[in-house]
Order: structure tokens, then sequence, then C-alpha cells
């Protein structure tokens, strides 16, 4: 007898702090499983991609909508929470805290955040999981009380760790710059709802080898990432640069879109999201051997491998079903 499956909103739940914190290496082992870091990081990450799911069912969505829902999941964080598009001496800019600086906002930091999040923390856990369980991928996995509850959750940890952030780091970012920011999250977030369920997925190629598909995946992730942390040097004016991180989406959007993604593709739906957790997992080890680091990344190497062995696992699962599917 087969024991239960856990249920997929707890998978999610738990999948999407995992990646878009643990896995990336912006919070390794030490930090990610301390008590205190994993309540925060589990109930922001967590409730965002839960009820970004969740919102994409009961709306009727497709893909493109969990994007800009994602988008403004990484506003919500970065720009309300944390603070880290306006505040100079936010600990992980670098470099960005000058390239890019106008008007008390980190830009090309905000921007290229903002896509990171709507990628990696919010839609590659959706899609992972949705593979995981594709008997469940159109239901709700969570009653309204409970999506309510994980709202509230959400809302409070965003209240409570804005405060954290700004009496520690003794930095409160300027009213009009952060009302703008949260007009724009809003924005986002309208435009996803009024987005048609289909939109991106109509084109007229047939799907390539899931081998290709893993490929795009892969280069889109080193060349987003990659060129982020190397944008400053190859692009000194700024104001170029910030187009760098949307020119890119947008020229692997256009690539995607050209497929009929109506029929079946579920393979070509997780070769996707494994190329573009690939970066990830080759760079986990890495991590470990960079001196200039100030936190403490052992561990890594074990965070890529577990990844690593959890793909595998997940894409053994998705070449047995026989299930299709429909975006």
């Amino acid at each position: 007898m087969k024991s239960p499956k856990p249920p997929p909103a707890l998978i999610l739940f738990l999948l999407s702090p995992a990646i878009g914190e643990l896995l990336s290496g912006s919070a390794p082992p030490v930090e990610f499983f301390s008590p205190f870091g994993l309540s925060i990081l589990v109930a922001l990450y967590g409730s965002g991609a839960v009820i970004i799911r969740e919102l994409k069912v009961r709306w009727k969505k497709g893909i493109g909508s969990v994007l800009l829902l994602g988008a403004a999941y990484g506003i919500l964080e970065e720009g309300l929470m944390v603070c880290s598009f306006f505040n100079p001496g936010w600990v992980d800019l670098g470099p960005f805290a000058v390239y890019g600086r106008w008007l008390d906002v980190n830009w090309v930091w905000a921007v290229m955040l903002t896509l990171y999040h709507a990628v990696y923390s919010i839609t590659i856990p959706i899609v992972l999981v949705e593979l995981a369980y594709p008997e469940r991928r159109n239901e709700k996995w969570m009653s309204n009380k409970k999506l309510t509850a994980i709202f509230v959750l959400l809302i409070s940890d965003v209240v409570f760790g804005f405060l954290l952030f700004a009496s520690f780091l003794r930095y409160w970012p300027p009213l009009p710059q952060y009302l703008l920011t949260a007009l724009v999250m809003i924005l986002l977030g309208y435009t996803a709802f009024r987005l048609p369920k289909r939109w991106g997925i109509i084109g007229k190629k047939p799907l390539p080898r899931t081998f290709m598909m893993w490929a795009i995946g892969t280069v889109a992730s080193f060349a987003l990432l990659l060129g982020f942390y190397l944008i400053h040097a190859l692009i000194p004016l700024w104001q170029i640069g910030i187009l760098f991180g949307p020119t890119l989406v947008l020229l692997f959007w256009k690539l995607l879109t050209r497929y009929e993604w109506k029929k079946p593709n579920e393979k070509h739906r997780f070769a996707l999201a494994s190329g573009a957790l690939t970066y990830f997992i080759v760079f986990a080890p890495l991590q470990e051997l960079d001196k200039s680091r100030t936190d403490n990344p052992v561990g890594m190497s074990l965070v890529g491998l577990a990844f690593l062995i959890g793909l595998v696992l997940l894409g053994r699962h998705v070449w047995k079903s026989d299930r299709t599917s429909v975006k």
C-alpha cells in the first residue's frame, strides 16, 4: 500500500523559499535552516507562491498571469518589505549601490530582482509542483478560509519584516517612491487578472525535442543571472544596462511563444524548468569556494546535489506519466 502524498500546497509552500533563497545561495543552509530565518522565509515565499497559484486557478488564468503576479510578489518582497529597491546600504547590492541609482532608487537592481522573483521564486516552483501532481493541476488546493489565513500570514510577515529591517538598518524609504512602487505592484496584479488565459501559448510551431527545451532554459538562466552580475562592467551606461534583463526575457518569451503549447507538454515544461535551475545546481558547490563571501556557504554542495536528485526523480515521474494537459 502506497503512503499518501503530502498536500501539494504544503510542497509549494516549502519549495518556493527553497529555490528562491536556499538553492540560489542567498540564504545558505546555516541561515536558511535557523528557526528565525526559516519561519520568516517560508511565511514570505511560501505564502506568496501558494496565493498566486490559487489565484491562477480561481481566475482561470495561464502562465502569463503567473509571471505577472510573480513580478508583483517580487516588488512586495524587495520593494515594500526589505526596501532593497531604495536602500543604498543594502548588503547584497555591491556595485548596484551606485550603478543604476537615481532619485533614491536602485533601478537596475529593482528590475533584475523583480524578474528573478517572478521566474525563480514563483513560476518555476508552481510549474514543478503541478507536474508532481498532474491529477490536481486544475483543482483548488485549499479552501477560501485557509487561503485567507495564508494571505494574513503573508501581510503580517511583510509588515513585521519592514519594521524589523527599517529599525535594524536604520533606513526608511522615501515615501513618494515607496507609494509609486506599491502602485506598480497593484497594476501588475490587475493586468494579471485581465490577461487572457491562452496569451502567449498559441504559436504555430510544433514543440522541439525536450533536450532543446532544457537547453533553452539553461541558456536563458546563464545569460540572465551571469549577465546581471557582469552588466555594470559590460555596459557602463546604466540607462542602457537597465534594459538588459527585460530585453533578454522578451527575446526568450518570443522564442517560447512561437511553439504551440496547447498540445500535451508536461515533458517540455519540466525540461524548461529544470534547465532554468541548472545554473544554480552548477554554481552551488562553487559557492563554498568563494572566499569573498561574508556569510557561511558551507553545505551548498549538498543543496545542489539534493535538488539534482529531486529533479531526476520528478523527471522520471513525468516521463512515466501518461497524463496529458493543456495550458
